[in-house]
């Protein structure tokens, strides 16, 4: 088994790190936490690696998603960091969204299920960036599809995992909108089904306590989590966490 991912999750809206909470993005006000006295993306990047040793980072541009307005000088000066990969999620629509983000020397684009258009977009993606380069982020809202195509939004979730599957993806995110900033703990039923059924990585976003959730997630073979509260609020300590480093 591939080793277990712990990825901090940095949440980007007007410019700036903000803490995330239900999805309900209107409220989202800028992160402060127990560990860096600081809103900037970049510097908290910088201190979580330093500090934590962190290499890997998931970014979600809020304001590319919501707004259709990238940080795509932010993204650049991030980019500048030595010795980190960013895996990120900037609202993918169509086919040249992702020829825009070809050009950036990120480690892995997210294809949201929130924000693409159709299912051909995938496919687009998988033929620009290659099945390694690629996640798709399975995005859900208390456990039902997140989704403006019409012939997804309305299906099981174990159904559209298996048209994932067809298409050879390598890598996918379960993230509940609704867990997030929550610490709700513990796995949702459906998730274990899903990783029982799925071939390929598992990422999960959202919800996560404390260290027994990250053992939890270990311990059914998940590939690894995004965290973010349990993160910036010392839930966690950094003692837990070299665990899986």
């Amino acid at each position: 088994m591939l080793k277990f991912r712990i990825i901090p999750v940095i949440d980007i809206l007007n410019s700036k790190a903000v803490h995330a909470i239900k999805g309900e993005r209107e409220k989202y006000k800028p992160l402060q936490s127990k560990l860096i006295n600081s809103s900037e993306p970049k510097e908290i990047i910088k201190f979580l690696k330093k500090e934590f040793n962190f290499r890997e980072f998931y970014i979600a541009d809020l304001d590319s998603i919501i707004r259709h307005k990238p940080n795509f000088e932010l993204l650049s000066n991030i980019l500048k960091i030595p010795d980190i990969e960013i895996m990120i999620d900037p609202g993918i629509r169509d086919k040249n969204d992702i020829l825009n983000y070809s050009n950036f020397k990120i480690g892995k684009l997210i294809l949201g299920l929130e924000t693409i258009k159709n299912l051909d977009v995938i496919n687009e993606g998988l033929e620009i960036m290659s099945k390694y380069k690629l996640i798709v982020s399975v995005d859900m809202y208390k456990g039902n599809l997140l989704s403006r195509i019409k012939e997804v939004k309305n299906q099981p979730i174990t159904d559209f995992i298996n048209i994932l599957q067809e298409l050879s993806l390598q890598e996918i995110i379960l993230l509940d909108l609704f867990r997030v900033g929550q610490k709700i703990g513990g796995i949702p039923s459906f998730f274990l089904k899903i990783r029982k059924n799925f071939k390929g990585r598992i990422l999960v976003g959202g919800g996560i306590k404390n260290s027994k959730d990250l053992m939890n997630y270990y311990s059914h073979k998940f590939s690894g989590v995004l965290i973010a509260t349990a993160l910036y609020d010392g839930s966690i300590s950094k003692e837990k966490l070299k665990r899986f480093q």
